[in-house]
């Protein structure tokens, strides 16, 4: 529609609006409204440039690592209040791409596909008899609010055995899968009762 209403703004020096909108099969208001609109687009693509500008300046400024959040972000903190959509938009236009992070997780252990799996000793029968039959774990490290430090799954299992709560029959050192199965304290039994 704007090629369109572009061309009958160039021709209209020579023919007038009604020849060239009824030439071109255009409705006059949507002429008219385009022709009204046009300060309007100026203003926003003078905006847009200098927000293009400032985006760019702060994507340098953060080693072309930052991707549309973070730059909105640091607008708002430098006082311009500015749309995601816009910065998604502005930044598209212009090939502003941040760093994305590596999607999975990569672990540091080469796993040797030739060797033969662990035996499954418990046969995928979990259940039992009586407690403290059948212990399962796994190598489940819990991170600390020590700097680099962690707390093994396992000692959480022992300071908890120590203590006297009621325990499942089968007992799962990966509480957090099924939080439900969680070993309840005194205090919460008596809450739940």
């Amino acid at each position: 529609m704007s090629d369109v209403c572009r061309f009958i703004h160039e021709g209209k020096a020579d023919y007038t609006i009604v020849l060239l909108c009824r030439v071109m099969m255009a409705a006059r208001s949507g002429y008219y409204a385009w022709h009204t609109g046009i300060k309007a687009r100026e203003e926003r693509r003078r905006g847009d440039e200098a927000l293009a500008h400032e985006i760019t300046v702060i994507h340098v400024a953060s080693k072309r690592t930052y991707g549309v959040p973070r730059v909105t972000a640091e607008l708002r903190r430098h006082g311009q209040l500015v749309n995601h959509k816009r910065v998604e938009r502005v930044m598209r236009e212009r090939g502003i791409v941040g760093h994305t992070r590596r999607t999975g997780r990569r672990g540091m252990t080469q796993q040797d596909h030739k060797a033969a799996p662990a035996p499954d000793l418990v046969g995928r029968d979990f259940h039992a008899g009586l407690p403290g039959m059948k212990i399962v774990g796994d190598v489940t490290c819990i991170p600390t609010a020590g700097a680099g430090s962690t707390l093994p799954a396992g000692s959480i299992w022992r300071r908890a055995r120590s203590s006297a709560t009621r325990w499942p029959t089968t007992i799962a050192l990966n509480w957090s899968s099924t939080p439900s199965t969680w070993p309840r304290t005194s205090a919460a039994r008596d809450r739940a009762a």
